[in-house]
């Protein structure tokens, strides 16, 4: 497998493979990944839009992930920013990288490929810091969560709710750059 940059055209011009690799990776119906392919597509024309993916030897989509520059006006900054003091607002959305989506589908799943996307989206990001949101899940157990906190992101919220959902989320920051580990 290999890992590549992406520019909004490459996503958009693989969007249905991106969807595909959601759903899988999200376990949801294929009937509601018709609204969420009209999200991905705007979401390409967001200021500071980076995205990478994951391709297997014969060029199938194993993973992507992407993320914007994080502004008011954007549904999830709003909804975040209306839960966070004065002081969190300031510290957490004022130079923001948003992690929009960060997806590997559940056959490649556990080798890496998380890790790396995640480096590599995190290394492209401006800012000086970084969020994304995650469905809370024990600690533990849950491959995302190990990776967020391998990457030594915090929290800023815990059982979030965003209308329209009734899962309880958790928002992760860390400040950016991300440092390469040592022996890499």
């Amino acid at each position: 497998m290999r890992l590549v940059p992406w520019k909004p055209d490459d996503l958009a011009r693989r969007l249905d493979d991106v969807v595909a690799v959601y759903g899988e990776a999200m376990g949801y119906r294929p009937e509601l990944m018709e609204a969420r392919r009209g999200i991905i597509a705007t979401h390409v024309r967001r200021s500071g839009f980076r995205a990478v993916a994951t391709l297997t030897t014969d060029g199938h989509l194993a993973g992507f992930g992407y993320g914007y520059v994080s502004g008011a006006g954007q549904w999830w900054h709003d909804q975040v920013r209306s839960a966070l003091s004065e002081e969190h607002r300031k510290r957490w959305l004022t130079d923001c990288f948003e992690v929009v989506e960060l997806h590997v589908r559940p056959a490649a799943q556990g080798h890496g490929v998380g890790a790396r996307q995640l480096r590599a989206l995190l290394g492209m990001a401006p800012g000086a810091t970084t969020l994304l949101s995650t469905p809370e899940a024990d600690e533990q157990k849950s491959r995302a969560w190990r990776l967020y906190r391998s990457f030594e992101f915090v929290d800023v919220l815990r059982d979030f709710r965003f209308p329209g959902d009734e899962r309880a989320f958790a928002v992760l920051g860390r400040d950016l750059p991300v440092r390469a580990p040592s022996g890499e």
